[in-house]
């Protein structure tokens, strides 16, 4: 794995999205709480390095596709606060219009087909992605998370060997934060180490520390590479952890403080924040006002959303098939 020395614009860069994941999220669930968010609401909180390093490797025409824990993403690929923000409360200005809340984000100009609530359901959709950017001869390529739970889903299976016989430009991501909802890994396989689930379709597969950008950097780096130069795709298990329950509605009663706390020691933000402050790259009222800044822009699109109207009841019929299909069958 290629080892990369990066520079401190790009360390700015890694903090500035990580910054505005935390404090997003951390609004996300004080409106939440003040029933202002309804529905499911899965927080990202404590996984930020595994986008933040994933974005600073790949290109803006790159595709990124995931399950029902997006709203990191969802900024991370260069949607507004503001539209994530309204399509949390249903909005008409939302990403998806106000229609898929939570577990639903959208946008085609950013080359991000989602937010899916249905467990592993992504996971042939990303090499259905990739296969349309090899058929169109593009060198583009596809990045589809998961989580450790939708490992189990049989989907995965049937798109690994797909994958692999096609050689799909497709970078597989296990987005292990060590628990399915509330099971832990531990009681749902006897294969641990997940990324081994790869090595039987002779697939590359690699294990990532996902609690630092730099070694998600790297490892996305090498996988998009070998994915343009048609060699087909990789299984990264990016070693994560949620610091907030499953949802809002989960007090994770089943994980131990001390392990949570364990965790918070290595927590991505903080330490990013850190490294940028010893390495004199910015001073800590640089940082300071950068930080300010940010939480301007997630109260603005708290403000954004509450002065949004709701979508008109006719939007129900929009947007379920679509109209004039450019293709023949005759």
């Amino acid at each position: 794995m290629a080892k990369i020395t990066f520079s401190k614009e790009t360390y700015r860069e890694w903090y500035e999205q990580m910054f505005l994941i935390r404090r997003f999220e951390e609004k996300s669930a004080q409106l939440y709480g003040q029933q202002k968010i309804r529905g499911f609401c899965h927080l990202y909180i404590g996984q930020e390095a595994v986008i933040a390093g994933t974005m600073s490797a790949i290109t803006k025409d790159d595709s990124l596709i995931t399950a029902y824990r997006d709203h990191g993403h969802a900024l991370a690929v260069g949607i507004h606060p503001n539209e994530v923000m309204a399509e949390l409360y249903g909005k008409a200005t939302g990403c998806t219009k106000g229609k898929g809340g939570s577990m639903h984000m959208f946008s085609k100009e950013h080359r991000f087909y989602g937010g899916h609530g249905i467990v592993g359901g992504q996971i042939p959709l990303g090499a259905g992605i990739a296969l349309a950017e090899q058929y169109n001869g593009t060198s583009n390529i596809c990045v589809c998370f998961m989580g450790d739970g939708a490992v189990r889903q049989g989907a995965l299976h049937e798109t690994f060997n797909m994958a692999m016989l096609w050689k799909l430009p497709v970078v597989f991501v296990i987005e292990n934060n060590e628990y399915a909802m509330g099971t832990s890994v531990k009681r749902t396989t006897n294969v641990l180490d997940l990324y081994k689930i790869g090595l039987s379709y002779d697939m590359p597969s690699f294990q990532v520390d996902g609690m630092r950008c730099e070694t998600v950097h790297e490892a996305m780096a090498d996988a998009a590479d070998r994915a343009r130069k048609g060699e087909g795709p990789t299984l990264l298990e990016i070693k994560t952890y949620r610091y907030r329950g499953h949802s809002m509605s989960d007090p994770a009663k089943y994980r131990t403080k001390e392990e949570v706390e364990n965790y918070k020691i290595k927590d991505p933000v903080d330490v990013t924040r850190q490294t940028i402050i010893d390495n004199k790259w910015m001073t800590e009222s640089e940082v300071e006002a950068l930080e300010e800044r940010i939480e301007t822009i997630v109260n603005e699109s708290v403000e954004f959303a509450e002065n949004s109207p709701y979508p008109d009841p006719s939007e129900l019929y929009t947007d379920v098939y679509v109209e004039d299909y450019p293709f023949i069958i005759e």
